[in-house]
């Protein structure tokens, strides 16, 4: 069995929700029982950002909304490239 524990979404939540209300990583490291590295990417991944219109969302989200993106534009490239190549070209007089 490998030394490292698995823990779920729930508890990070928890430990990012105790660090935001003003404990430091460290206590809450010590305390329970997780490496100071894994509570810092857990901040990074938990922590919210909120928008304009007061719609928040987490980091996690905003990286899964940019892959979303990425591949939308790579879908819309390919069907310009397609219309170039399926539209019949008018000559110039």
């Amino acid at each position: 069995m490998g030394k490292y524990n698995r823990y779920d979404d729930e508890f990070k939540q928890n430990l990012v929700n105790l660090y935001q209300s003003g404990k430091t990583q460290t206590d809450i490291a010590k305390e329970y029982g997780v490496s100071a590295s894994a509570l810092t990417r857990w901040v990074k991944q938990f922590s919210e950002v909120r928008l304009d219109d007061n719609q928040i969302l987490t980091v996690q989200q905003i990286k899964q909304l940019q892959k979303r993106n990425a591949k939308l534009e790579e879908e819309n490239l390919i069907l310009k490239k397609a219309i170039a190549i399926f539209t019949p070209q008018t000559k110039s007089e």
